[in-house]
């Protein structure tokens, strides 16, 4: 008597497609004959397994199945279903290396594999992250191999069929109740083998070469940022896509200016008279002067904006902001006319200068 097929793997009646194989692989891993090389019990309950998969993943005979039993799909038939054995290559491949039952969808041959990504990192100025630039970069990685195009072969000599698979990139066996097709070591699962290696590359198919490039650097980057250049990467192997090459902007810091978001912050010192009196003053900027008007008694801490002189926005929406922050200088050292003018600013004031409050206020206000 057969077991049930929901027993057989360890389900229950209502199991997802998603649990039935999650379970039918635990399975299979368990009880493969390459891990059981000898053992029957094993190789009976791998088989067990196979045909509960087959049929509990067919929507149309596990609704039979459900209904009738294993009546329902007929006496004495075989009910593994060669189509599943396409998905070994899925649930063993990997672990592997091998095809079942030499047939199905299985795998042919090495995979083409995606070359690896670079990392580049680029250090650029303050002004060129606010003006955009131009700048040229050297990227080693490898390449395939011109004078082969990729094949490892002299191109004078070519390849040949593989003796050991005769072309046909894999090896058919026997084992237990099924039979297993490998991949060709001798060919790597081409067909075909080297008669003379490339001279260029050695047989490799890929050199290591060193690229020149251009770039172009928006306006409005900031340090952190990451620009993609796809395909620039490392090569593929086995005919696979060439990698991504990632370049990380750095921007050195400025003597006088700082970033805030899109808004460029800069701190001016004004004179005591010019913060009192109000004063016309050259400010730099990223685009050279602007001059500003500082209104009378303007104090230190005080904001003034000039608008769109900041960052461009890199998602072009506009600019932002230059940020002006004012510090008010105390002098540090009078003249004898400066002080006696200050003194009697102080009288003026209401102050005793003479017992050094008015000083001694300015100096703790700004220190």
């Amino acid at each position: 008597m057969k077991r049930d097929y929901y027993e057989v793997l360890g389900v229950d009646r209502n199991a997802s497609a998603s649990d039935i194989k999650k379970a039918y692989r635990r399975l299979a891993l368990r009880y493969h004959p390459d891990k059981n090389k000898g053992d029957k019990v094993s190789e009976e309950k791998f088989k067990e397994a196979a045909e509960a998969y087959s049929v509990l993943s067919n929507a149309e005979k596990k609704a039979r199945y459900d209904r009738f039993g294993h009546s329902g799909l007929g006496q004495g038939a075989s009910n593994i279903d060669p189509d599943i054995f396409s998905d070994f290559g899925d649930i063993f491949g990997d672990f592997f290396g091998f095809d079942i039952f030499g047939g199905g969808r299985g795998r042919r041959g090495p995979r083409p594999r995606r070359g690896a990504d670079l990392r580049y990192d680029l250090s650029i100025t303050f002004q060129e992250s606010a003006e955009g630039t131009k700048t040229k970069i050297k990227i080693p990685r490898t390449r395939a191999c011109k004078t082969c195009d990729g094949s490892g072969a002299d191109p004078n000599h070519g390849t040949q069929t593989c003796s050991t698979c005769q072309g046909r990139g894999q090896i058919a066996y026997q084992q237990g109740f099924f039979t297993i097709s490998r991949t060709c070591s001798a060919c790597q699962g081409q067909g075909q083998v080297v008669k003379e290696k490339c001279p260029d590359c050695g047989g490799l198919g890929r050199k290591r070469e060193e690229r020149v490039m251009e770039m172009r650097i928006p306006a409005g980057v900031a340090s952190g940022t990451r620009l993609r250049i796809g395909g620039e990467g490392e090569a593929g192997e086995n005919g696979g896509p060439s990698g991504d090459l990632y370049v990380v902007v750095n921007v050195e810091e400025h003597p006088f200016f700082r970033r805030e978001n899109d808004d460029v912050v800069c701190e001016i010192p004004v004179s005591f008279p010019q913060a009192a009196l109000g004063a016309d003053i050259n400010v730099h900027t990223l685009n050279g002067e602007e001059r500003i008007r500082i209104p009378e008694a303007t104090q230190t801490g005080d904001t003034f904006r000039l608008r769109d002189k900041g960052f461009p926005s890199l998602n072009g929406r506009g600019r932002g902001d230059q940020v002006i922050k004012v510090r008010v200088v105390t002098p540090t050292q009078l003249s004898s006319e400066q002080r006696e003018l200050y003194e009697r600013l102080a009288d003026l004031a209401g102050e005793d200068h003479h017992k050094g409050t008015f000083f001694d206020k300015v100096r703790d206000f700004f220190s």
